[in-house]
């Protein structure tokens, strides 16, 4: 995961939607890019429920990130440590070298604002909410006031051609998730 699927949902595999559909590669995140920048960052000044606030959100952090964006001063190996004893912030955990932050809002927002926007502490995942390239798909969060499915699914369908066809499927553990994904047509 690198960014913010609820509780490390997202498993991404740029290349497993190109084998089974023949989407070419690029495209699904070309399209997400676009929405972002014509759909979603507009709305953000104007937003009433801030996706920095969520608490649900599980942000992918590099050990850099981790202690930038926390303000951590032990090293990375005591840091490590204290997390296996239970001592750290009940919100992180590690995985594979890298770290997972869960239930919290971060807290590099403050007063309605990112204390690391536009800075390489900035989680790659912030950038992508609520769009994300996903297992072949483009995996939707709708907590996000800004999404419309079906103008993204429009979107999608425009730039896959009429050979293809889009189908949304809601995740049946998140409610807020929805899934598009591109289907080859018969003929």
């Amino acid at each position: 995961m690198r960014g913010a699927g609820p509780a490390g949902r997202r498993r991404s595999a740029r290349t497993a939607g190109r084998r089974r559909t023949g989407v070419r590669a690029g495209l699904l995140g070309d399209v997400a890019r676009r929405y972002q920048e014509r759909v979603v960052l507009p709305h953000c000044g104007q937003c009433r429920r801030p996706c920095c606030g969520l608490d649900t959100l599980a942000l992918e952090l590099t050990w850099a990130r981790l202690r930038g964006v926390w303000g951590l001063k032990a090293p990375r190996a005591s840091f490590d440590r204290a997390l296996a004893r239970g001592e750290g912030p009940e919100e992180i955990r590690p995985q594979d070298g890298l770290y997972y932050a869960h239930g919290r809002v971060c807290p590099a927002y403050r007063g309605r604002r990112c204390a690391v926007y536009g800075t390489p502490l900035k989680p790659p995942g912030c950038s992508e909410f609520p769009v994300y390239e996903d297992d072949g798909g483009l995996l939707v969060d709708l907590r996000c006031e800004a999404v419309d499915p079906g103008s993204l699914e429009g979107d999608l369908a425009r730039a896959l051609g009429p050979g293809y066809a889009v189908t949304r499927t809601e995740d049946p553990a998140f409610s807020f998730l929805v899934t598009l994904r591109a289907v080859r047509r018969d003929g």
